[in-house]
């Protein structure tokens, strides 16, 4: 896990533009949400080392999921944790097709026939692939409404999730981004994925983000580059962006081989 230090200025100055960020925000989404990409993002926690999952996501869900239009990536952590991880990302065209396929997939019978096998192996406490799974469902922010594939060379990627105090502040830091932070990323080399506004999750109000990088040694070139850049270092002190954040978790991943981000 990684830490970045948040900024913390004035209350009172952060106050006072509340009210007009918080307008601002409403007004974008408003003409925009119903074309935002809605991720689901899974965290499991497995008893073993994961083959029999790997197998069932690659051969039986991933398909399904597919037929519905939906895209999923799969990973795992870059360094080892105590128990063994998978990470998986679903993206969804719209909230629409979150909630149809949710139930919709049950009347897949090819999925539900082929799918079989592995739930009854799997339903045994002692014998199941893992132990819980977290999940978290997010929106799309407005700057990108639509995921960016990685490249074919992607090595490494960053999951990062924001927690803020309140919703007021996970307002703004979502405008961070829209307006100002994503603008720099693409100017260094942190390769945006997608971005999302947590809707519910383990611990709220919080947001999201998934990046790509070829290695560490370029993951740490382009933070290098961010943390020093003009624009930065102009924003990074702004009244409207102060106490936007009260902490976050980073995740260094890489792509599972049947991963399709």
């Amino acid at each position: 896990m990684e830490r970045r230090s948040f900024i913390r200025t004035s209350g009172a100055l952060a106050a006072a533009s509340a009210l007009s960020t918080l307008s601002a925000c409403a007004r974008q989404h408003s003409t925009v949400a119903s074309g935002r990409e809605v991720y689901e993002w899974r965290i499991y926690t497995l008893t073993g080392n994961g083959s029999e999952l790997d197998k069932f996501y690659r051969d039986i869900l991933i398909p399904a999921y597919n037929r519905k239009g939906v895209t999923v990536g799969a990973f795992k952590p870059l360094v080892s944790e105590e128990k063994e991880m998978r990470h998986v990302a679903f993206v969804y065209p719209d909230m629409d097709t979150f909630f149809k396929f949710k139930e919709g997939i049950w009347e897949d019978a090819v999925f539900t026939i082929a799918a079989k096998a592995f739930f009854e192996a799997t339903a045994p406490k002692d014998a199941n692939e893992y132990s819980n799974y977290e999940t978290y469902l997010s929106q799309a922010f407005i700057k990108i409404p639509k995921h960016r594939k990685p490249d074919s060379s992607r090595g490494l990627l960053e999951i990062r999730i924001y927690w803020s105090p309140n919703e007021e502040a996970n307002k703004r830091k979502v405008r961070m981004f829209n307006v100002d932070e994503i603008d720099i990323f693409d100017k260094v080399g942190v390769n945006s994925v997608f971005y999302g506004d947590i809707i519910a999750g383990p611990k709220m109000p919080a947001l999201m983000y998934l990046t790509w990088y070829r290695d560490k040694d370029t993951r740490t070139e382009a933070w290098d580059k961010f943390g020093k850049h003009p624009d930065w270092q102009r924003i990074r002190s702004l009244p409207e962006y102060a106490n936007t954040a009260t902490n976050n978790q980073s995740v260094l991943l890489t792509p599972l081989p049947y991963s399709q981000l």
